[in-house]
């Protein structure tokens, strides 16, 4: 009864093998393999090893599908990578509205400190993806806060298009 506990070299080597299955499916967007690993039992937080988890690696690299599968099977909303980030800290980086919406939605913190103090709606306003922007603040994101080197989100939209989104939508409030 004993030896049930403990796994063969050769059932850790193929253990770890469909690991990196179930990554490379969340990666690519393959609902269908991934669904079936995961109702198969294989963790729906699994994580590679910069701490990117499952719903984090479908949603970054943009399939909506996916990710809508893995919130479904109970993947952590916030769940951090190694350097802080969520999954909506990484697509209102990467510019989906459509993930931006999948994840405010199924309750992701709006506010989360995606390292030193950044936050989604920093992200957003960084790289110009004024919709996002203006998404996240009707969802209660805060244009007032800063990073810890005092950077708010409106000093970030200043070198991009989202400036005149976020300033007009901070009058408004």
């Amino acid at each position: 009864m004993m030896d049930a506990l403990y796994l063969s070299k050769e059932e850790e080597q193929r253990y770890g093998e469909l690991q990196m299955l179930a990554l490379d499916s969340a990666r690519s967007g393959d609902t269908g393999v991934l669904e079936s690993m995961v109702r198969a039992g294989m963790p729906v937080n699994l994580s590679d090893r910069k701490g990117n988890s499952l719903l984090m690696l479908a949603a970054y690299h943009g399939h909506e599908e996916t990710a809508r599968m893995l919130l479904g099977r109970g993947a952590e909303i916030d769940r951090r990578n190694d350097h802080g980030q969520t999954p909506l800290g990484g697509v209102a980086f990467k510019g989906s509205i459509k993930l931006v919406r999948l994840m405010v939605e199924s309750g992701a913190d709006v506010n989360a400190d995606n390292g030193g103090g950044k936050t989604p709606l920093m992200f957003a306003a960084m790289f110009g993806h004024r919709r996002i922007v203006e998404y996240l603040l009707q969802h209660g994101a805060d244009a007032k806060a800063q990073t810890v080197f005092g950077i708010s989100a409106l000093h970030l939209a200043r070198f991009t298009g989202a400036c005149r989104s976020l300033a007009m939508l901070c009058r408004k409030r």
